[in-house]
């Protein structure tokens, strides 16, 4: 699934938006119980597949965005029919080749003038995450030193993800008057037929999320 796409169609644009809200001080996070702030931020939710196909309501994801000068905090709240995870990781919870097990994915991409170029971001529903920079069809360590909160509400068979992400990571000086370009994901199950659900579609024939061209807008306010 992990198929980089190094098309340079740079005309190709969506529609679809979510919106970042401002936030003036660190964020607390809390999956569990998150913090006030995030009653101000807009979500965008999503339930089919990366074709845009099969919707599944007990699949559904909720996604919310909050930035600070300092931070950009991404909130999955995440339906689940059933829990894959990987129980080994590195001592601070990175895990590689993580998407073949639950995740909640976002990519991120500042800069539309490299198109081939992005970051991406996994949790899974226990914690263990994965920071990968995309760039040209190479696929390296991001070592962003991302934050992050997760909880499992197994009554009501659901989880969810709260990330801090360090905006130096992502562009080395930040104007929350651009717009970013950006996708989320999830994968759940252990073996084919998995689900692959986007918010954005790829259209691409078999699963693969790694379609730049696809991606929707993330605008600052």
């Amino acid at each position: 699934m992990q198929e980089i796409d190094s098309s340079n169609d740079q005309h190709r644009r969506s529609a679809a938006e979510i919106v970042a809200t401002r936030v003036t001080s660190d964020l607390r996070l809390n999956a569990a119980a998150p913090a006030s702030e995030w009653h101000n931020a807009t979500p965008v939710t999503f339930c089919s597949d990366w074709q845009g196909m099969h919707s599944d309501m007990e699949r559904q994801t909720s996604v919310s965005v909050l930035w600070s000068l300092e931070m950009l905090y991404v909130r999955f709240v995440c339906r689940y029919r059933e829990l894959h995870m990987f129980k080994d990781a590195e001592p601070n919870g990175r895990r590689n080749r993580l998407w073949e097990r639950d995740v909640a994915e976002v990519f991120l991409q500042p800069d539309r003038s490299q198109l081939s170029c992005y970051k991406e971001f996994e949790i899974a529903p226990n914690g263990l995450w994965l920071d990968l920079d995309v760039a040209f069809g190479v696929v390296r360590d991001l070592n962003s030193n991302l934050n992050r909160s997760v909880s499992v509400n197994a009554q009501k068979r659901r989880w969810a993800a709260e990330l801090a992400i360090p905006m130096p990571c992502l562009t080395s000086k930040f104007d929350p008057s651009l717009v970013w370009f950006v996708n989320f994901f999830r994968v759940e199950g252990i073996a084919e037929p998995r689900a692959y659900h986007a918010w954005q579609p790829t259209h691409a024939p078999t699963p693969n999320f790694h379609v730049p061209s696809a991606f929707g807008s993330l605008r600052f306010v």
